[in-house]
């Protein structure tokens, strides 16, 4: 199954020490533990009964439509140790929960379910729940509930109620929600990075994962100064990324402005600030995003617009302001790329394996090149 992903409505290697003969060697990452299952691979006939039987221990699950005609559905599940992640594509069914169909001893887990695309909705006692794309729905699977979803692909994160008992009633304070505002956004973005780390992920890495899920988890559903500075770090660096994508995806826009950032992120200005400081300011990350911008569409040979055009392009209105923050940035002016005295990577030289460098500063000069 691809782990790209889109929300749509969106290691370095650890080694070794130097071996008994003396050789520097590598060690081989050893990976989570994860299956894959795939109705594909099965008769048409059976296909949704094997759906349905992969499900059994959390869900009854039925089909709306005649299960002879078949029944599309995958995921690929990684064992987390105190958690566990899946990533999930269906066709559409009914659910219900263990406990609205007479167990008693159904697993007692809390389910943060994630739509990328499609449509769910919950009913429990009288609490209605809406599933959206972008969305986190919390699902306690020891409770009554039942409901349907559509043709859907979705992340799931099952937490064991043991790794939160201390505070399980934080938890079952907001069964059968969604996670709103911008906590529940970074959370969401949380998810969305948890599929895309996990298959290079080393087991090593596992203890300090669950604890700082656990931690985001809490500080998202009920947040309070303690668990927000347990998180802080985690829910820096999901808002910084956030702030970053939303700016390139409006860099061209000369409407871009902190209002609209501030908005996006559901954070202070002052939060704003601390986020941007390594970087001069929110700003001056603007500004530099824009210029490489410029630069890369000055050096491109089938770019036939002029100077000034790809200056108005990337929201400078004056061609010699432009020209004076060009050169500020870069150290050349945009003629000379234009000319092509200067091309590649704005500021750095070109990554040229074919020439001759010292082997520490190949991995050097091309991450500067991909940080643009």
């Amino acid at each position: 199954m691809s782990l790209g992903i889109a929300v749509r409505n969106g290691p370095a290697e650890p080694v070794t020490p130097w071996s008994k003969e003396g050789a520097f060697a590598a060690r081989s990452p050893i990976r989570p533990q994860s299956f894959e299952f795939s109705t594909g691979n099965l008769p048409r006939n059976e296909q949704f009964e094997a759906w349905r039987a992969s499900y059994a221990s959390i869900l009854d699950l039925t089909a709306p439509a005649p299960v002879e005609d078949g029944f599309a559905a995958q995921h690929q599940v990684w064992d987390l140790g105190s958690l566990a992640f899946s990533r999930v594509s269906t066709n559409g069914l009914a659910f219900t929960g263990l406990a609205g169909r007479g167990r008693h001893d159904p697993l007692d887990h809390w389910l943060f379910t994630m739509l990328l695309n499609g449509h769910s909705t919950t009913l429990a006692a009288a609490d209605r729940l809406e599933g959206d794309p972008g969305s986190v729905q919390l699902h306690p699977l020891g409770r009554a509930f039942e409901g349907n979803i559509s043709r859907s692909e979705m992340l799931m994160l099952f937490v064991p109620r043991d790794l939160c008992r201390d505070l399980a009633h934080v938890l079952d304070a907001a069964a059968f929600s969604r996670l709103e505002g911008g906590m529940g956004r970074i959370f969401a973005d949380y998810m969305i990075s948890l599929a895309r780390r996990l298959p290079l992920l080393d087991v090593s890495e596992l203890p300090e994962l669950v604890s700082a899920t656990r931690a985001m988890l809490l500080a998202c559903v009920a947040p309070s100064r303690e668990r927000l500075e347990e998180a802080s770090t985690s829910i820096s660096n999901m808002l910084l990324e956030r702030a970053r994508c939303y700016i390139q995806a409006n860099l061209h826009d000369p409407d871009l402005d902190l209002k609209g950032l501030l908005h996006e992120l559901g954070i202070s200005r002052s939060r704003l600030y601390r986020l941007f400081e390594p970087t001069g300011g929110v700003m001056r990350y603007i500004q530099h995003r824009r210029l490489v911008a410029a630069h890369v569409a000055l050096a491109d040979a089938n770019d036939r617009r002029r100077i000034l055009e790809i200056a108005e392009s990337c929201c400078f209105s004056d061609g010699a302001e432009f020209s004076r923050a060009f050169r500020r940035e870069f150290g050349y002016s945009p003629s000379e790329v234009r000319a092509g005295t200067h091309h590649g990577a704005p500021g750095w030289p070109s990554l040229d394996l074919d020439v001759p460098t010292t082997p520490t500063q190949r991995l050097n000069t091309l991450l500067r090149r991909l940080q643009g």
